[in-house]
């Protein structure tokens, strides 16, 4: 079931996020740690409501920036910027302010193909990340964006009992799940489930 799928899946970006937190205050210049980190905000970020998505964005890029000055040709960390830039981008509407982060993220693409060149992953988001401006506009033409900005939390807040809010929190996951995987986000959970240790098993 995808709610459960989605379950899981905070649940396992929290437990990184928290092991994360953890580390950093033994090693705050773990570079390694530090993406880790931000790549889980990203994450978690996709089940928040619009503003609260924005503030953790944000915080990932802040915990990304901090890995790249300690190592600043990581190509992990770049491809996670790039991504950061890009999900911020599509959050907001105005199409001048949102050219600047996709441009921002360009930018990290082409440093971690620089850095990484044999990287498909990297290729292809930077190939796609030339298209996310005509995608943010044919979003909010739509008023789609609109929509995804009503729709508020996810359904964990448990107000999912008119069949209305249900659609449009549906809408929500349809869009934000567009969105990610047309900047290849996707693979992140692969990536991280080699970068992280396994969470604990649930209580019996």
């Amino acid at each position: 079931m995808d709610m459960q799928s989605d379950f899981d899946r905070i649940l396992f970006f929290e437990h990184a996020r928290k092991t994360a937190e953890t580390t950093y205050a033994k090693n705050p210049l773990d570079a390694d740690n530090l993406t880790r980190w931000g790549g889980a905000l990203l994450e978690l970020s996709q089940f928040q409501s619009v503003p609260d998505s924005k503030k953790m964005i944000q915080d990932a890029i802040s915990k990304l920036e901090e890995a790249l000055q300690v190592n600043s040709t990581r190509h992990d960390t770049l491809w996670c910027l790039g991504n950061a830039h890009t999900s911020h981008a599509f959050l907001i509407p105005d199409q001048d302010e949102a050219k600047v982060y996709f441009e921002k993220a360009t930018r990290y693409f082409e440093q971690a193909v620089t850095e990484d060149p044999g990287n498909e992953l990297y290729a292809k988001s930077l190939e796609v990340a030339a298209k996310a401006p005509e995608i943010h506009v044919e979003i909010h033409k739509s008023g789609l964006g609109q929509q995804v900005a009503a729709a508020g939390p996810s359904s964990s807040s448990g107000g999912m009992k008119g069949s209305k809010k249900k659609k449009t929190s549906d809408l929500k996951y349809d869009i934000f799940g567009w969105i990610i995987l047309a900047v290849g986000i996707v693979a992140w959970v692969g990536f991280a489930k080699t970068h992280m240790p396994p969470p604990p098993p649930p209580p019996r």
